[in-house]
């Protein structure tokens, strides 16, 4: 399966994110954008891994639902410090307090990726451990103020001015940490039959 063949399935991306757009328009394949419209439910007896890995599932789930065709790609990321987790804070207090407890602290980058097509579904999980370093709160408060990742689970945009956070970051796909594990969606999308490169 190709961007040339007329008779692969329709590829859908589950997010209507601009950065997991931007990551999957790498792959070089035609794709389709629809929103999930999944609450996005944390249950405090599940493992943070476990939350993440059920959410790209529920998310993959609900637009595969209506789109059974369809190869549907969904990815769900989360920051865990401590088995607590940090989503996306949505205001600049909710960012300030997020970032005051990550400051100085090892904390996961959780990031998960299902792909569905048919009955036929694939998961992958890819943890990095992120170490930041000390931060003052005029220093969280400039951040804040030039990046807004007010829409980013843990407050920083490490594909922006967010990587200044940090004292070193360990995992095996640096892309993950965008957003989309790109080099798990690869193996996984192959074993779906579409073809990378």
């Amino acid at each position: 399966m190709n961007n040339y063949d007329n008779n692969y399935p329709r590829v859908i991306l589950a997010s209507t994110s601009k950065y997991k757009k931007r990551l999957m328009s790498r792959l070089c394949i035609e794709f389709d954008s629809v929103s999930p419209r999944v609450e996005e439910k944390i249950d405090l007896e599940e493992s943070p891994e476990s939350n993440i890995l059920r959410l790209s599932r529920e998310k993959a789930t609900a637009v595969a639902a209506n789109n059974p065709d369809a190869v549907v790609i969904s990815s769900d990321q989360a920051v865990a410090l401590e088995g607590k987790l940090f989503g996306k804070p949505q205001t600049f207090e909710g960012a300030k307090k997020q970032l005051l407890k990550l400051q100085s602290n090892t904390h996961k980058l959780i990031t998960a990726v299902t792909v569905i097509h048919g009955d036929k579904r694939e998961s992958s999980l890819e943890i990095h451990h992120m170490t930041m370093k000390p931060l003052k709160i005029g220093e969280i408060a400039r951040y804040l103020v030039k990046d807004r990742p007010l829409d980013s689970a843990g407050s920083y945009k490490i594909e922006g001015l967010g990587i200044s956070l940090f004292s070193s970051i360990s995992g095996n796909d640096p892309v993950a940490i965008m957003g989309l594990p790109m080099i798990a969606l690869i193996k996984i999308l192959k074993n779906f039959k579409v073809d990378i490169p």
